[in-house]
């Protein structure tokens, strides 16, 4: 808990506190997707992979570009990590902070996940979510959120005074993209990132501003699905704290595995044009 303040508020604190919020990023011109055109190609859609993510264990998965893909909680009520990079060049990758700028705390249905400078440009496009009825609890908690970054070794180590632990998802997607980008764990961890925590249910606490989380709403057959508006690679952890309900990195959450559908569509959405690196002339003032 922060320590309680030894400053004496102004007199017009009241009047400083009820200024109304403006919100920093205003998106009245930001480029939207065309959901109807998205949609329409959803009715005619062919599975072409499916990859299994094992109980406290991360696995990696490959989207051409113009094809959809699920995450989908197969058996009990699951959390997922999420990594996404620019299949051609890792060094492109999912950026949260931008992303929830753009989209808000949380992330649903027509909400684009953004990549990170210089490129900056959507990567992925949501297209239906089985747990849009959830919205936003009495405590302020939603799902799909990209602000908590994901549970690491590093962390724990500065909590525990030391302690050394490993099954946590930023160690599961270390593992799975040196595999999957045939490097080792020490060329792989820089390119780890703040994640999409698929499904998992959290949100700021009012009083003390802190990171919360809560029982999983997901249900057996919920899914989130995602169109890749470029060639990507996927990296997925089955988060080991389970459904979130009582803590992260555990040893004793029940905890059940995640699958990922890749799905190729019959033809694109109509006017879809793949999206560039971002037009900034990277001159930064000079």
């Amino acid at each position: 808990m922060k320590p309680k303040t030894p400053s004496i508020p102004p007199s017009d604190a009241a009047a400083r506190k009820a200024i109304a919020p403006v919100i920093c990023y205003p998106t009245d011109t930001l480029p939207r997707p065309d959901l109807d055109s998205y949609r329409a190609v959803r009715d005619a859609l062919s599975l072409v992979s499916t990859t299994h993510v094992p109980p406290r264990d991360a696995a990696s998965f490959h989207v051409p570009q113009g094809h959809f893909f699920r995450i989908i909680c197969p058996q009990g009520p699951q959390v997922g990590d999420l990594n996404l990079f620019n299949e051609n060049d890792i060094s492109e990758r999912f950026y949260s902070g931008k992303t929830r700028a753009l989209n808000g705390t949380h992330v649903g249905l027509g909400d684009q996940l953004f990549s990170n400078f210089p490129n900056m440009r959507p990567i992925a496009t949501i297209t239906h979510d089985t747990l849009d009825w959830y919205g936003f609890d009495e405590f302020g908690g939603s799902v799909h959120d990209v602000i908590g970054t994901r549970c690491d070794p590093y962390t724990h180590n500065l909590l525990s005074h030391g302690g050394q632990y490993h099954a946590c998802c930023h160690s599961n997607l270390t593992r799975a993209l040196a595999d999957a980008a045939g490097t080792t764990l020490h060329e792989a961890e820089p390119h780890v990132h703040d994640v999409l925590n698929v499904f998992m249910c959290t949100g700021f606490t009012r009083d003390t501003g802190q990171y919360f989380m809560k029982a999983s709403p997901v249900r057996q057959g919920d899914y989130l699905e995602f169109f890749a508006e470029i060639d990507l690679l996927g990296v997925l952890s089955a988060c080991p704290g389970g459904d979130c309900s009582s803590e992260h990195s555990s040893d004793a959450a029940a905890c059940y595995p995640l699958l990922v559908e890749v799905y190729r569509p019959e033809g694109l959405p109509k006017g879809w044009v793949p999206p560039q690196p971002n037009g900034y002339d990277g001159t930064h003032g000079r």
